[in-house]
């Protein structure tokens, strides 16, 4: 026994591993309680009737729940057009932002250059510019292509909005393919675009699944560039649209206005529900065995 160390009881060592557990869980609850709140509360706001939203002391739950809300908001305001236009500019981005990134990710993860490096170096940085910087030049690009007041142009820049994340995301992928794969299909005869196709995307199946709901959230959120180069009624998308429940001292009609938002945020729930699988299965595993 060596004298003058005190030998800790062996329970204490296990109670550690306890308690380090019951804190990562207790930290992974409350960053879930944050994130579900919101929509919670949003959820119980739609179905409250006017009395209950008024009321000084809120409830989470209605005590009298009412479809009246939804019913006023697609009265008041063209939600459906509104929802079309919003899936039609973030569905076709989306697309074309896959199709665009996905082969310049793979030359930028096999190709090893200085230009190469340059371009993932001005990818990461380009995602540091605010919209007010880059919103003039776009317009003037559109204006001169007469894409302005276009769901066209607001494709256009949704894709290239989001092309900068999407190439830095599918070039982590393509990096986690083992290049042995490439080479086999170039002993077979296959060339560069066939192996693309055949061998790399499908084992980029998650990586694009998850740049496809990146890109697909991102145009279907967006406001900014949206209520610039919009101005037509007819062609605004349905974050625009939500601001019109909004009057112009500020008061809000609250019950319509959360029952416009929570039909605006199932589908980025939807789609995610869709995919998930897709994006957490084990492609490039059971490829690779």
């Amino acid at each position: 026994m060596t004298e003058g160390r005190a030998v800790r009881p062996p329970h204490s060592r296990a109670w550690r591993r306890r308690a380090g557990r019951g804190g990562r869980y207790l930290a992974l609850a409350c960053y879930l309680g944050f994130l579900v709140a919101p929509f919670l509360w949003l959820l119980s706001l739609a179905f409250k009737p006017a009395p209950e939203l008024a009321s000084l002391h809120p409830t989470w739950i209605p005590r009298d729940p009412t479809l009246g809300n939804f019913r006023q908001a697609f009265a008041e305001q063209p939600l459906l057009r509104a929802a079309g236009n919003s899936l039609l500019a973030a569905g076709v981005a989306a697309l074309v932002a896959v199709v665009i990134a996905t082969p310049m990710a793979w030359v930028m993860a096999r190709r090893r250059s200085r230009l190469t490096r340059a371009a993932t170096g001005w990818v990461l940085v380009s995602q540091a510019f605010p919209f007010v910087l880059v919103i003039i030049p776009l317009f003037l690009v559109l204006r001169n292509l007469r894409l302005v007041n276009t769901l066209t142009g607001l494709v256009l820049v949704y894709v290239v909005w989001a092309l900068p994340f999407a190439l830095w995301l599918l070039a982590q992928h393509v990096r986690a393919v083992p290049p042995e794969l490439e080479e086999a299909a170039a002993v077979d005869g296959a060339g560069r675009l066939r192996t693309l196709v055949s061998v790399t995307a499908p084992l980029l199946a998650p990586g694009i699944a998850a740049t496809a709901l990146f890109a697909f959230v991102t145009a279907w959120n967006e406001f900014f560039f949206a209520l610039v180069l919009l101005k037509t009624p007819e062609k605004q998308t349905l974050p625009v649209v939500l601001t019109h429940f909004i009057g112009a001292e500020g008061a809000a009609d609250l019950g319509p206005l959360a029952a416009a938002a929570l039909l605006a945020t199932l589908p980025s729930l939807v789609l995610f529900a869709l995919i998930q699988r897709r994006i957490t299965s084990g492609v490039l595993a059971g490829a690779v065995r």
